[in-house]
């Protein structure tokens, strides 16, 4: 079971600021408009959810999230506590 993470965004370069800052390196972003990730441990992305949530004021991107497969859900401010809340519900472990 793994979930997806993807990013979009309009403008160049913001995906590739943002994952450099997430992941404190240089990472390699070969299209500046999105970017897939998909996570073996689905607790995983609780990271790069509250990063996400925390910095949306620095970043034009949008992040979307798939538990099941081609269903995606569009993180925002008013459900990303809900969306970190169900991932230790749905995989305690």
């Amino acid at each position: 079971m793994s979930v997806t993470v993807n990013l979009y965004s309009m403008e160049d370069n913001e995906i590739k600021k943002f994952l450099d800052d997430f992941y404190g390196l240089d990472v390699s972003v070969p299209d500046y408009s999105k970017w897939e990730k998909k996570f073996s441990n689905p607790v995983e992305i609780a990271d790069i959810i509250g990063t996400f949530i925390d910095n949306n004021d620095k970043f034009k991107i949008n992040m979307w999230v798939s538990f099941d497969e081609d269903f995606f859900i569009n993180v925002t401010d008013y459900n990303s506590d809900k969306i970190i809340r169900y991932l230790f519900e749905r995989y305690p472990y």
